[in-house]
């Protein structure tokens, strides 16, 4: 196991809505992640900035990275788009997070 963190953009105006979607997340969604062996999932807000702070547990980037692929991911990727950078597929923009500290 493996923890991973990234940042993303929310653009201004759209964190309620944000906050909505994920609360009406598809129940199809959540099985497909945690099929794909994520887990303790977490997305942080800064208010100030829009920057959005993910972090989770995955069983392995290879099973990660077959998600872009799944049409689930691309659908929830194209209603997402709307309220956040992205890139030409609709997937979030996304800059991977180095881990500095862990306090265990």
């Amino acid at each position: 196991m493996k923890r991973v963190a990234f940042r993303m953009h929310l653009h201004k105006g759209n964190e309620d809505e944000y906050i909505k979607r994920h609360n009406e997340i598809p129940r199809e969604l959540t099985e497909l992640l945690k099929t794909a062996g994520i887990s303790d999932y977490s997305i942080f807000l800064d208010d100030d900035t829009g920057n959005l702070f993910a972090v989770m547990t995955i069983e392995s980037e290879e099973k990660l990275k077959q998600l872009a692929v799944h049409p689930e991911m691309k659908k929830w990727w194209t209603f997402m788009k709307d309220i956040m950078d992205t890139n030409p597929d609709h997937s979030p923009v996304s800059v991977h997070l180095k881990e500095v500290f862990n306090l265990k």
